[in-house]
């Protein structure tokens, strides 16, 4: 874990950097497609983000996570072929992100990150560019 200060304008420097940006969604894409057949079902999602939503989060209920994976596939998998591609998880990134650039806002605010999160990525960036 690292701690360190993020603002809203940090995040969207990564997303504006699509070079880097993609990168990242791609390296995350494939960690999650776990059957390696370039698109993730809801059992990928299954097992990949369940991880996360336990270590971070109260354990939420199988309907909570049902509802959240619907929320997820009616929301970004544009062609509705049941799964979700690289490109449409790339908007899924792209979407979190916002929202987390608009939560954050203007004011710099200290979060702990693990070393390979996507705000630690922004932070990593960010900090490239202003030396």
């Amino acid at each position: 874990m690292v701690l360190a200060f993020i603002d809203g304008a940090t995040i969207m420097s990564l997303i504006e950097d699509t070079k880097e940006f993609n990168e990242y969604v791609e390296e995350r894409f494939k960690m999650l497609d776990i059957d390696g057949d370039a698109v993730l079902s809801r059992s990928d999602l299954h097992r990949g983000l369940d991880r996360t939503i336990a270590m971070e989060y109260d354990t939420p209920s199988d309907e909570e996570i049902n509802d959240l994976y619907d929320l997820i596939f009616n929301t970004f998998d544009a062609d509705k072929n049941g799964t979700i591609d690289q490109q449409e998880f790339g908007s899924l990134m792209k979407e979190i992100m916002l929202a987390m650039a608009r939560g954050i806002g203007d004011s710099p605010v200290s979060v702990a990150f693990d070393d390979d999160s996507l705000l630690m990525k922004a932070i990593e960036l960010d900090s490239a560019k202003n030396g």
